[in-house]
C-alpha cells in the first residue's frame, strides 16, 4: 500500500515528500491513520547519522497517534476506529527474559524500532511516523484514552513521557521523595510534570533564568539555576533522584554531588560525545549510583499514558506543517521550542 511519508535519502540532505509502501495488514496486525506525530531529539540524531548506522530513505518519528482504519483476523484487542498510538517499539523476540517481563525495550535478541530497526518489509528497515499511515503488530499498539482536542499533544507521551515516567516508578518516586530533573526541554518538561504528579518535591535545574518561572508554571517546587553556584550547594547531599535529560557532554559530578547517601543520577538524554568521566569518590562515599534507562514496555507505556489521562497530563507543544519539520529540527538544536513539535499529519 502506497503512504505518503517524509523522509531524508541522505544524511546531509533535508526531509522531502516520498511515497513509501506500507504491508497489508496480517492476522495480528493494526493499521493506523496517523493524525500526529511528536518530534524527537533521537529523529534528528537519526535523519543527520550523528549516531550512526542510519539506514536510507529514513522516515523518523515514534511518538504516534491516530485511529486504527483496519484490523487482522485475529486481532482481539482493538477494532477501526479506536484511537491509538505506537511509540518507539514495533517488535520484540517476545521469548527472552527481558520481554518475558514485559521489558521488550531491554530484549535481549533486540527489539524492532519504529524506524531504522530491521523489518521483512520493503525497504528492509521501518519507516516511522512523518507518514499518514503505518501498520504494527497489535503487540505493539497502544490505547488512547484522552479526549480528542488532547491527542495532539499526547503524541510526545509515547517517547518523551514514558523516557521520564519509567525512571520514577523504578526508583519508586513518590511522596517524600526529593526528585531533581536536569533540563527542561521535551523530556525535562514532562519529567516535573510526572514527578510532580506522583507527589515528589520537585526541583528543576536549568541554565536559563528566563526558564525559571516556566518551570514553576509546570509544577516545580523549587527551580535552581545550575550556573549559580551558592544556589547548587543549598541542595548538596538531598536528593534521592536526579533524572538528567540532557543531550550534551556535560560533567555528571555537578549533579551526583547533590544526591543524599544512596541517591541515584538516571541519564536519560543520550549526547553526541561522552560525558567527561565522573568522579568515583562523589560514589563511593556515599554509596551514590549513576544509572541510565532506556523508554519503557508496553505494560509500562500503557500505564502512564492511562495515569496520564486519569491526571489531564499532556506535553506542551507547538504545531507544525510537515515541510515545516527542517525549520523545526534548526529550532530544536538552539531549544527554541516549547517543549516539543508536532506534526500534524493531514498536511502530508
Amino acid at each position: 500500500m502506497t503512504t505518503k511519508a517524509r523522509g531524508a535519502r541522505a544524511a546531509d540532505q533535508p526531509l522531502e515528500p516520498m511515497n513509501i509502501q506500507r504491508r497489508t495488514p496480517g492476522p495480528h496486525d493494526v493499521q493506523i491513520e496517523i493524525a500526529y506525530c511528536g518530534v524527537c531529539h533521537s529523529d534528528l540524531h537519526t535523519v543527520r547519522s550523528e549516531w550512526g548506522g542510519t539506514l536510507y530513505p529514513c522516515v523518523p518519528g515514534h511518538e504516534i497517534v491516530g485511529h486504527v482504519s483496519a484490523a487482522g483476523s485475529e486481532v482481539s484487542g482493538f477494532k477501526v476506529g479506536d484511537t491509538v498510538g505506537v511509540g518507539c517499539l514495533v517488535g520484540s523476540c517476545q521469548h527472552c527474559p527481558a520481554c518475558d517481563e514485559g521489558l521488550e525495550q531491554y530484549c535481549e535478541n533486540g527489539f524492532v524500532g519504529t524506524y531504522n530497526g530491521p523489518t521483512s518489509d520493503a525497504p528492509g528497515h521501518t519507516l516511522g511516523g512523518y507518514s499518514q499511515r503505518i501498520v504494527v503488530d497489535e503487540t505493539f499498539v497502544l490505547r488512547i484514552r484522552h479526549p480528542e482536542n488532547q491527542l495532539a499533544a499526547v503524541a510526545p507521551l509515547l517517547c518523551a513521557g514514558i523516557t521520564t515516567y519509567s525512571p520514577l516508578r523504578h526508583w519508586r518516586i513518590g511522596p517524600g521523595k526529593k526528585v531533581g530533573i536536569v533540563g527542561i526541554g521535551g523530556l525535562g518538561h514532562m519529567g516535573v510534570k510526572l514527578a510532580h504528579a506522583l507527589g515528589a518535591h520537585v526541583v528543576a535545574f536549568t541554565t536559563a533564568e528566563g526558564k525559571r518561572q516556566a518551570a514553576l508554571d509546570l509544577g516545580a517546587d523549587q527551580v535552581v539555576i545550575s550556573r549559580h553556584d551558592h544556589e547548587m550547594k543549598a541542595h548538596a547531599g538531598t536528593f534521592d533522584l536526579i533524572l538528567d535529560t540532557v543531550a550534551a557532554s556535560h560533567s555528571l559530578d555537578t549533579y551526583s554531588s547533590l544526591l543524599k547517601r544512596d541517591g541515584t543520577l538516571v541519564l536519560v538524554g543520550v549526547p553526541e560525545h561522552s560525558h567527561p568521566s565522573p568522579n568515583v569518590g562523589n560514589l563511593i562515599f556515599k554509596r551514590r549510583s549513576i544509572a541510565g534507562s532506556l523508554i519503557g514496555g508496553i505494560a509500562e507505556t500503557q500505564e502512564m499514558l492511562d495515569f496520564c489521562a486519569q491526571r489531564g497530563i499532556v506535553a506542551d507543544i507547538e504545531m507544525i506543517r510537515a515541510q515545516d519539520i527542517d525549520a523545526a529540527y534548526e529550532r530544536m538544536v538552539k531549544s527554541d521550542v516549547k517543549y516539543r513539535f508536532v506534526i500534524d499529519c493531514s498536511t502530508l
